[in-house]
């Protein structure tokens, strides 16, 4: 038996322990200091933040400006495109229709869409709700994101369908993990078969309203007032300026929605409490079940440990990376659209949450990352580290070389301006099974690119070396010029057409290297 004073030791030990975790913690001011600091230094437009904690929501603010054109100020109701935070939303709607017994987990895609097909029959036959969801179908990065980057196609939720039979696989089927959007739209397209009603209608009634998301819109087309919502930024050098909303063309389901961080606070609310809601926690949204079946891992993406964190798990749920931090769940998802960038993070054991929102590309990422990092480990009770400076410094770092290969690239196209070409060799009409067709026509003596369904893929070619040309879109908002490389038959005619970007920095759902363009006009 211990005695009185060994008791009494570890009482003290325990208590004084406590008291320096708890004394970690980031006050308000704190944090509020921590985000105009990181605000500043990574020169962001705009941002909103809040944390959640014990069930109240503790910290919520806005941040910069809507706009570096209107100077209009954020605030904590001002809406931002939350992008693939959209994705919890989806799967919290079919979690409600797995509830009302319209659908189950492990039902067969083909039940709900009888046309569905993948690349091969077993693959279709078997693919089912969770694997529209995980991340795992066999393909690659981003496949046939073409369809909705940059926007303005007319791509239908027919063609995203009819798309997946003529993509090649990167791995075996439910093996390995490839983010993925299109199957997201796909879910979207479930929801409404089963339950008679569009996606955004769908979350828009039976989310946003019950939780009282009052600043938050299952579509930017929703929004009557778009001067009340924060403006899409991207760098331009040295300097930042604004770009258009970014629409989705085909359903939200995969990063549709827009919404504040008030808004998202009582979402984070919502998740800590199991579904639960209300002023007494009397609603329930969805069960704690449910939340379960979200919050377990399908797909594992890496099992290495992190030191710090002492993590030995990473994996994806349903709409949710799944990790370990100190022997504590940690539940998080980041977010990106041209010129929108966000992250969600829950720490369920300690019931922790925060919200970070920003209308800035590429810095709104090393943003979110930085201020949450030093928020989460403030309440883990980790030895501060400046995660701000260190996030200033990779992110110089990533845009310097991104800019060091593409400089590299435009220098060789100056130098290779004279060369001789015959540009009959290359025009003409190309056809991709997915993507439909494209034009290379001349106008003025030089090489133009133009995507039929995609219009914003329009630019000039130049000639870069062999038989690749470097291609300048028009619209330079999209950040993703691209190389086209020729395949010559015979006679020195053009008959195929590869495809890749150019800068590394370059957003993964530009995959023009999934494009097999072939010439048609023979």
């Amino acid at each position: 038996m211990k005695s009185k004073k060994t008791i009494r030791t570890v009482f003290m030990a325990i208590l004084v322990l406590t008291c320096t975790v708890v004394s970690a913690q980031m006050s308000t001011k704190q944090i509020d200091e921590l985000v105009e600091t990181a605000l500043d230094k990574f020169g962001v437009a705009g941002a909103s933040v809040g944390v959640v904690k014990d069930g109240e929501i503790m910290f919520v603010k806005g941040y910069g400006v809507k706009s570096i054109e209107s100077k209009d100020p954020v605030d904590e109701n001002t809406p931002f495109a939350i992008a693939s935070l959209s994705k919890a939303f989806t799967t919290a709607a079919l979690s409600i229709l797995v509830e009302e017994g319209k659908l189950g987990w492990n039902d067969k895609v083909t039940q709900h869409i009888p046309e569905f097909k993948m690349y091969n029959s077993y693959v279709t036959e078997n693919f089912n709700i969770k694997d529209l969801l995980t991340h795992r179908s066999g393909l690659g990065l981003g496949v046939g994101d073409l369809m909705g980057f940059p926007d303005g196609g007319n791509f239908t939720i027919d063609d995203v369908l009819q798309s997946f039979q003529y993509f090649e696989p990167q791995s075996a089927f439910r093996t390995q993990f490839d983010y993925d959007n299109l199957l997201y739209w796909v879910a979207g397209e479930v929801i409404k078969r089963a339950s008679g009603m569009e996606w955004e209608d769908f979350v828009d009634q039976r989310i946003l309203n019950p939780l009282q998301m009052d600043h938050s819109y299952p579509s930017l087309s929703k929004i009557e007032d778009l001067n009340s919502i924060a403006i899409p930024h991207i760098r331009e050098g040295n300097n930042i300026r604004a770009i258009q909303h970014f629409k989705e063309s085909v359903n939200g389901a995969a990063g549709g929605i827009q919404s504040s961080a008030s808004d998202m606070c009582k979402w984070m609310l919502v998740q800590l409490n199991a579904g639960k809601y209300g002023a007494n926690l009397e609603q329930q949204l969805f069960s704690k079940k449910s939340q379960h079946e979200m919050w377990k891992i399908n797909t594992v993406v890496d099992a290495g440990k992190d030191p710090r964190y002492n993590s030995h798990f990473f994996g994806y749920g349903l709409g949710w990376f799944l990790n370990d931090m100190k022997g504590n769940l940690s539940v998080s998802h980041t977010g990106g659209l041209p010129g929108m960038l966000s992250k969600l993070w829950l720490v369920p054991d300690i019931d922790l949450g925060i919200i970070i929102l920003t209308n800035t590309s590429e810095a709104g990422g090393a943003f979110f990352s930085a201020v949450s990092k030093t928020i989460v480990d403030s309440y883990l009770g980790l030895e501060p580290i400046n995660w701000t400076d260190q996030y200033v410094k990779m992110l110089q770092e990533r845009q310097d070389q991104g800019d060091t290969v593409t400089e590299k690239v435009w220098e060789t196209v100056e130098s290779n301006k004279n060369v001789s070409l015959t540009h009959q060799d290359y025009t003409g009409t190309y056809k991709d099974k997915w993507f439909g067709s494209i034009e290379i026509y001349e106008q003025n003596g030089n090489l133009w690119f133009k995507a039929e369904r995609s219009p914003k893929l329009m630019g000039q070619m130049f000639f870069y070396k062999a038989n690749t040309f470097a291609i300048k879109w028009v619209d330079r908002d999209l950040q993703a010029d691209a190389f086209a490389s020729f395949i010559l038959d015979e006679e020195g005619k053009a008959s195929e057409i590869k495809m890749k970007g150019i800068s590394p920095n370059m957003d993964f759902s530009y995959d023009f290297h999934d494009l097999k363009l072939v010439r048609v006009d023979h």
